[in-house]
């Protein structure tokens, strides 16, 4: 009972400050938003919607961890910031450093308390990032600036061979909703194209299941 209390209260303040805090993004870097005249109405649906995913995630990763609290803290950390870039990311196509730095930050107590070698996490974020530098350079833009940071990022907190299923996922989870997309006719081939969110919700089920 007391996890789940925790994991309410813990989401209710997550949700106020977090879509608080893109909120201000948004206002102060208008010019890198893809949809800048949408963010009136995106910012009221995620307000509605932001706190039952907050909720859930949470009460589901205490009521089945077994790392210690101080650990379990900052996995919730790691959930807050992995739902705040799919927000940002299939809502206007950014994530922002602002919140990526934090994060990536966060990854380095989180390895050392969890006994994994700090050296693998380290070389997981460089050749991740390099990794994606490359798929971007290849693809002309397909793979964003924020992908790539993502990516070095998620790297300092899950290691290489952890990394590498995020990627597998990721990647084949974006390939297969792009092509629905132009299946659909909601997106052409020279549109771009949010990748960011297939790797957060992979790195997420990583966790959760």
């Amino acid at each position: 009972m007391i996890k789940l209390l925790f994991a309410i209260a813990a989401a209710v303040i997550g949700a106020m400050t977090g879509s608080r805090w893109i909120e201000r993004l948004y206002e102060k870097k208008p010019d890198i938003l893809s949809f800048p005249h949408q963010t009136s109405a995106q910012n009221h649906q995620r307000r509605r919607f932001l706190p039952a995913v907050l909720g859930t995630l949470f009460a589901f990763y205490l009521l089945t961890t077994a790392a210690t609290p101080l650990l379990a803290v900052l996995q919730l950390f790691y959930i807050y910031f992995l739902i705040l870039f799919t927000f940002t990311d299939f809502e206007q196509q950014v994530i922002f450093d602002r919140m990526l730095i934090p994060f990536a930050l966060l990854g380095l107590p989180a390895t050392l308390l969890s006994g994994a070698g700090i050296v693998n996490h380290l070389l997981a974020a460089l050749s991740g990032g390099l990794l994606f530098l490359l798929l971007a350079i290849i693809t002309r833009g397909g793979i964003g600036g924020g992908d790539i940071k993502l990516i070095a990022a998620l790297g300092l907190w899950l290691g290489v061979n952890s990394l590498s299923h995020v990627i597998a996922m990721g990647l084949i989870g974006g390939g297969i909703g792009a092509l629905l997309l132009m299946l659909l006719k909601h997106k052409k081939r020279t549109d771009t194209f949010a990748y960011g969110p297939y790797f957060t919700i992979a790195a997420l089920i990583l966790l959760l299941l």
